[in-house]
């Protein structure tokens, strides 16, 4: 049985038999059926219940006239990635920040939740950001569909679209991008995963080893460098779904 967070403890006594069944039922055999919700995942839970809250009450206390701080936080968030993706795909980006947004708001609270003492980052596991690249990809790819249409949008993968070219020549050069163009979108899932999840494992590495060693004073350093690492994986990570978003949405593509 391997070591529970004890918010996991409780996950896992009221739901351990639907979880169990629910994966049975999808052919998959959990390794400890009494208790088969990891701590990523019942992090990942409490995050969601969290800005779930959070949601619900910025929503309930809008104003105008007189915004609360917490109001203006959140006001001043969205509009820093809506700038960012009018800047980067342009006029018909205020579709997309919603997702952006929502997205940014979970890895950051992901990341920090690993600084409250019994909790850990669920990004530090390499499933968690694994996830959120794939919700991205697959984000963005139905984004460029749905504004190019299934075919006009496969039509990138075979290199550039020109007219003037023999087909004696686009031909095999069509041949040649798209093996080139399939690796390099599934090489975004794996640049995404591993540079979120490698820099939150080592920040949590070194901040438990730096408590184990001396408990007062030093590691109160490390803890900042993780809060600033937070802030910037999440920025990064937000940022190259955003470009990624731009190349797939673009009117020149």
């Amino acid at each position: 049985m391997p070591e529970q967070l004890w918010f996991t403890e409780i996950l896992n006594h009221l739901f351990a038999g639907p979880v169990t069944h629910l994966l049975r039922a999808l052919h998959i055999e959990p390794h400890y059926p009494q208790a088969p919700i990891t701590n990523a995942v019942a992090m990942q839970v409490l995050v969601f219940l969290f800005l779930l809250v959070l949601f619900v009450i910025v929503r309930s206390r809008l104003s105008v006239d007189n915004p609360a701080p917490l109001q203006h936080v959140f006001e001043g968030a969205h509009g820093f990635i809506q700038q960012q993706s009018h800047d980067i795909i342009g006029h018909h980006s205020e579709s997309y920040t919603p997702f952006l947004v929502a997205l940014a708001f979970f890895i950051l609270i992901c990341n920090l939740i690993g600084l409250i003492p019994s909790f850990e980052s669920p990004t530090a596991n390499p499933r968690v950001p694994l996830g959120c690249a794939v919700c991205a990809f697959a984000y963005y790819h139905l984004q460029g569909i749905r504004k190019k249409g299934l075919a006009h949008y496969a039509a990138h993968f075979l290199g550039p679209a020109d007219s003037s070219m023999s087909l004696f020549i686009r031909i095999p050069l069509s041949i040649l991008m798209l093996p080139i163009e399939i690796v390099s979108h599934l090489a975004r899932v794996l640049s995404l995963t591993i540079r979120l999840w490698a820099n939150m494992f080592a920040g949590d590495l070194v901040t438990m080893a730096f408590f184990s060693m001396i408990s007062i004073g030093v590691p109160v350093l490390f803890l900042g460098l993780h809060i600033g690492v937070s802030f910037l994986q999440t920025y990064i990570f937000v940022l190259l779904t955003t470009v990624y978003l731009q190349g797939a949405v673009s009117e020149e593509h």
